[in-house]
């Protein structure tokens, strides 16, 4: 992902999340800034931006507050996805698939234990489908992280060693 990327990361966010969900594009851009190597798009044959994945290393039991900066942690032991979004006009291709797994490799090769995320809007069976189980709530680290997020919103874990 690039920072000119934003305009049109925005817009698949805007196309997937109802308004109460979308994060502000400052937000957005200082993720970007804090992780860009974990940050990644998903492009159409014409360059056109169709989907997205933030994520950034992290602790386990760690959860970021929705509309928050990411701080990427520095003896990190898991890969927090914190964001996936594929516009509609692109679904059905394995975009979402494809931009996890190539997360999950990356994180197997720094050698981070785990991969951690907040699962919202019903995609429990996407994430279960890519290895990721329900945790309890009391497995999350103390303070708002998991509360700021819809009532329906499980964490969820994967071992990536």
């Amino acid at each position: 992902m690039r920072e000119a990327d934003l305009s049109a990361v925005l817009g698949v966010q805007a196309a997937c999340y109802p308004e109460a969900m979308q994060e502000p594009g400052a937000v957005v851009l200082a993720r970007l800034r804090a992780a860009p190597a974990t940050c990644v798009v998903a492009c159409e044959a014409g360059g056109a931006v169709c989907g997205y994945l933030f994520a950034y290393p992290s602790v386990l039991g760690a959860v970021t507050d929705l509309g928050a900066a990411f701080a990427p942690a520095a003896r990190a032991d898991t890969l927090y996805l914190h964001d996936l979004a594929v516009a509609p006009r692109a679904l059905g291709r394995g975009l979402a698939r494809a931009l996890a797994g190539h997360l999950l490799a990356l994180g197997q090769a720094q050698g981070l234990a785990w991969s951690a995320l907040v699962s919202v809007q019903d995609s429990a069976g996407f994430w279960e489908g890519l290895g990721y189980r329900a945790a309890p709530a009391a497995d999350c680290a103390p303070g708002r992280g998991l509360a700021s997020y819809p009532a329906d919103a499980l964490y969820m874990l994967r071992a990536l060693a």
